[in-house]
């Protein structure tokens, strides 16, 4: 029987909290100045252990409502035509230890969210040859990654609709920014879902399935749903809400992380994103009044868009914001909303800095 879902919590993070953080890693917000995160700065979550995993004998199984079932090893797959694209990948509980109360997980601040050229084979591809039956109703992806999660024992899979899994940027991926996957980041195969947040993309995938029923994974229907009153069902998470962040300028204080910046003109560097959307507008703050930021050209179609700001700053303290709005409409709020799990905490940015 599944356990109840974790209370949630004010105050002091749990060794818990503080063992998955030691364990998982976000990326440093300095690296915002990077098109592309370098490898080993993307951030990372990994639900369960990295599995053991050898490229030369790992096959991915095609199964299911499909005209006929197939297996492709590493090599077949790298024999066929490629497809490379640059995607912004963000995980659901980016910014979870900003709330309070919170929800007892990866207590992620802003640094979840990365960019990363991927390189694989279409999975429209894949499927005009195996053929998916039109009773199929969802297509299953099934990791390698193993574990317990409130209790019940599972690997880690979602499922897509069929017309979401056939979209022609939706990866088989096995290159990260023109390198084979590192084991962290699901090698030898894993899938890339552009736009969605990250448990989409899942890692080290070992099988995928036609199904014609709804698929009531732990990690498909347990989590990863909008709620804002615990036990009710939610809405699924699904694309990646409009959020921007912007590189803190200056230098920081290694305890606390507080900058400090010579008075002054001050360059502001960020970066917005929305899976919805393009990225219409960026705004930039400091203490209260709001200016138009300076846009960068598009990098892609699912990447992150560069901006830049110029700050006059003052001597003394101040406060940083920056917030984005995409071509749909949709704003930053000014604060976090309220989700009883944390998921989906795109607020506006706040940097604390001194001028001096």
């Amino acid at each position: 029987m599944a356990e109840k879902r974790r209370a949630p919590i004010v105050g002091r993070y749990t060794q818990e909290e503080l063992a998955l953080a030691t364990r998982n890693s976000g990326m440093p917000l300095e690296a915002l100045r990077y098109d592309l995160t370098p490898a080993g700065l993307h951030y990372l979550l990994i639900h369960f252990d990295i599995p053991a995993a050898d490229a030369a004998t790992w096959e991915l199984r095609i199964e299911g409502l499909v005209a006929r079932s197939r297996t492709f090893s590493l090599a077949q797959l790298q024999g066929l035509p490629a497809s490379t694209v640059r995607v912004t990948m963000e995980c659901a509980g980016n910014g979870r230890g900003q709330t309070s109360p919170r929800y007892p997980s990866m207590p992620w601040l802003e640094e979840g969210v990365s960019t990363a050229e991927w390189t694989g084979v279409s999975l429209s591809l894949l499927f005009k040859e195996i053929q998916v039956k039109e009773s199929a109703r969802e297509i299953v992806f099934h990791g390698a990654d193993r574990g317990f999660d409130r209790g019940v024992e599972h690997s880690f899979s979602r499922s897509l609709a069929p017309a979401e899994a056939m979209r022609d940027d939706v990866l088989v991926a096995y290159a990260m920014n023109g390198q084979p996957l590192l084991p962290q980041h699901g090698a030898p195969l894993r899938l890339v879902v552009p736009d969605w947040y990250g448990m989409a993309s899942v890692k080290w995938l070992a099988r995928i399935e036609a199904i014609d029923h709804a698929f009531e994974g732990v990690q498909q229907m347990g989590s990863y749903h909008f709620r804002t009153v615990a036990g009710e069902k939610g809405v699924p998470c699904s694309r990646m809400r409009v959020n921007s962040l912007m590189a803190p300028p200056g230098i920081p204080d290694y305890y606390g992380r507080r900058r400090t910046v010579d008075a002054g003109w001050v360059e502001i560097l960020g970066r917005a994103w929305s899976g919805s959307a393009p990225i219409r507008r960026v705004e930039f703050a400091a203490d209260g009044v709001w200016q138009d930021a300076v846009l960068d050209a598009p990098t892609g179609d699912h990447a992150w868009r560069r901006w830049t700001a110029r700050w006059n700053a003052p001597s003394g303290a101040h406060e940083l914001r920056c917030r984005a709005t995409d071509e749909s409409g949709a704003v930053q709020p000014l604060d976090p909303p309220w989700d009883v799990t944390g998921f989906g905490n795109n607020a506006a940015q706040r940097v604390e800095v001194i001028a001096r």
